[in-house]
C-alpha cells in the first residue's frame, strides 16, 4: 500500500479532519436540517435521525475510510483495487462510478442553492430585510428567483469559487481552504446560536427540538430522517473514499471518523439553536420547509437589533458550509477524470465546473421559465413534482441510499474484518462487530427506512 505523493496528501491530521468535517457540514447540516426538523415534528424526528447515524451512516463512514486508504485512488479505482486485493472481481469498481455520477448530479443542483446563499448574503448585508413582513420577503425571493440570469449567474459564481480551490490540489487547495473556512464557520454558528438564545424564545425552541413527540412518527418521517443522514454526512457518495486516499498511515481513521460525525451533528444542532428561538419569538411557522431559510427567517432577522449584521453572518455561514462541501463533491469527480484522461488537474476542474453549471441549468430554470415543467407527470404520484424536487428526490431518497447499500454489501461481504483491524487499529471483536453491522443491520435499515418507507409514503 503506497503512501500518497507529497503534493496530493493531507499535510496534517488537523487538516484532514477539517476537510472531512467541511465535506460533511454542508447545506444538509445548516439549511436542510432545520427545515426537515420543522416539517417532521421536532424531537421525534431527531431520534430517528440519530438512529440512522448509528446504524447506517457511521458504519458506512468507517468502511469508506478503510476502502480509500487501502485503495489509494478515486472512488471507483479504490473499490476495484481493494476488490482485487481480496481476490474479487474489479467490476465492483462500478459502485464507485455510480457514486461519482450521483455526486456530480448532486453538485449540479447543489450549486444553484449555494448561489442563492451568496445572493442572500448580499441582500442581508445591504439591509434589505430590515422591517420586512411576509409579503416583503416573498417579493424579495421571487424577484431573485424569477430572474433566470440572476440565478444562473450566482450559480456560476458558486461553481467557479469551488473549482478555483479544487484546481490547486489537496494541500494547497482543499486543505488550505478548509483550515480557514471551518474555524470561520464554527465561530459564526456559535455566535449566531448565542445571539438567538439571548434574543429568542429559548424554551419553545428547546422543547420543539429535543422533546420527542412520538405521535409525529410515520414511515415518511423515518424516510426523511435517514435521507437527511445520507445527505448531511455524504456517505454513499465515495467522497470519503477519495479523501481517505490522500491520508497517510500515520492518521488514525477512527478518530477522524468520530470527529467528522461529532462535528457535523454539533453544527446541525447549532443551526437549530440559531434559527428556532428566533422563529418562535416572532410567531413564525417552524415547519416552513425550504422557505424557512429564504422566506421565514428574514422576517425575524429584519426585526432584530443588528439584524442586517446577524443576517449577513447567517447567510455567510450557509455559503461557507456549501462551498466546503461542494469542494469535496467536485474533487470526487476531478480525481477519476485526471486518472483516466491524464488531463492536468486545473484544466479538469475548469472543464467539469462548466459541465456542472450546464447540468444545473434545468434546476436554475425550474425557479422561473421552467417553473411549470413537470418531468415526471407520466408517473403516478409525481404529477406535480417540478424539476428541482425531482432531482432532489432522485438523489437524496434513491441514489444516495442505493450507493450506501451497495457499499455496505461490498464492505461487509467482500472486504472482511481483517482490513478493519489494520486500518482502524481495532481489536478483532470490534472489527467483527462492524462487519456484522455492514452485512446485516445497515442494509436492513436502508431497506426498512428507505424502500419500505417510500412505498408507504
Amino acid at each position: 500500500m503506497a503512501e500518497p505523493s507529497p503534493g496530493q496528501a493531507w499535510s496534517s491530521r488537523l487538516g484532514f479532519i477539517l476537510a472531512m468535517i467541511g465535506s460533511a457540514v454542508g447545506l444538509g447540516s445548516i439549511w436542510k436540517f432545520p427545515y426537515e426538523v420543522g416539517e417532521n415534528g421536532g424531537g421525534a424526528f431527531l431520534l430517528f435521525y440519530l438512529l440512522g447515524l448509528a446504524l447506517v451512516v457511521a458504519p458506512l463512514l468507517f468502511a469508506e475510510l478503510v476502502i480509500g486508504r487501502r485503495g489509494r485512488g478515486d472512488a471507483a479505482a479504490s473499490i476495484a483495487a481493494v476488490a482485487i486485493e481480496v481476490q474479487r472481481t474489479k467490476r465492483w469498481g462500478w459502485i464507485g462510478f455510480l457514486a461519482i455520477a450521483t455526486g456530480f448530479l448532486l453538485l449540479s443542483y447543489y450549486a444553484v442553492i449555494g448561489g442563492l446563499t451568496a445572493a442572500y448574503f448580499v441582500r442581508a448585508a445591504s439591509g434589505a430585510f430590515k422591517g420586512v413582513d411576509g409579503d416583503d420577503t416573498s417579493a424579495i425571493y421571487h424577484a431573485l428567483v424569477s430572474n433566470p440570469w440572476a440565478v444562473a449567474g450566482y450559480q456560476a459564481f458558486f461553481v467557479a469559487a469551488t473549482a478555483s480551490v479544487v484546481a490547486r490540489g489537496i494541500g494547497r487547495g482543499i486543505e488550505l481552504a478548509c483550515r480557514v473556512l471551518m474555524p470561520v464557520l464554527i465561530a459564526l454558528m456559535v455566535i449566531l446560536a448565542l445571539y438567538a438564545l439571548y434574543e429568542g424564545s429559548v424554551g419553545e425552541a428547546l422543547e420543539f427540538l429535543f422533546v420527542p413527540r412520538m405521535d409525529a412518527f410515520n414511515p415518511r418521517v423515518a424516510l426523511e430522517a435517514l435521507g437527511l443522514g445520507f445527505f448531511s454526512i455524504g456517505v454513499g457518495l465515495g467522497v470519503m473514499i477519495t479523501y481517505a486516499a490522500y491520508a497517510g498511515t500515520e492518521f488514525n481513521l477512527t478518530s477522524v471518523a468520530v470527529a467528522t460525525l461529532v462535528g457535523d451533528t454539533a453544527v446541525s444542532f447549532l443551526a437549530g439553536l440559531a434559527i428556532f428561538p428566533l422563529v418562535f419569538a416572532h410567531h413564525l411557522d417552524p415547519a416552513g420547509g425550504t422557505s424557512l431559510m429564504f422566506l421565514t427567517l428574514p422576517i425575524a432577522l429584519g426585526q432584530l437589533p443588528f439584524g442586517s449584521l446577524v443576517g449577513a453572518a447567517f447567510f455567510l455561514s450557509l455559503f461557507v458550509a456549501a462551498l466546503a462541501s461542494a469542494m469535496s463533491l467536485l474533487e470526487l469527480v476531478v480525481a477519476p477524470v485526471v486518472r483516466l484522461t491524464t488531463m492536468p488537474r486545473a484544466l479538469a476542474a475548469a472543464v467539469l465546473a462548466v459541465f456542472c453549471w450546464l447540468a444545473g441549468l434545468p434546476v436554475a430554470l425550474s425557479f422561473n421559465v421552467w417553473s411549470e415543467l413537470r418531468p415526471l407527470a407520466a408517473v403516478r404520484g409525481f404529477e406535480d413534482v417540478g424539476v428541482y424536487d425531482a432531482v432532489d428526490g432522485l438523489t437524496s431518497n434513491l441514489l444516495l441510499p442505493l450507493g450506501g447499500l451497495l457499499l455496505s454489501i461490498f464492505a461487509g461481504w467482500r472486504l472482511g474484518g481483517h482490513a478493519f483491524e489494520i486500518e482502524l487499529q481495532w481489536k478483532r471483536r470490534a472489527a467483527k462487530s462492524l462487519t456484522f453491522l455492514l452485512r446485516w443491520i445497515t442494509p436492513a435499515a436502508i431497506v426498512l427506512f428507505v424502500i419500505v418507507g417510500h412505498l408507504l409514503r
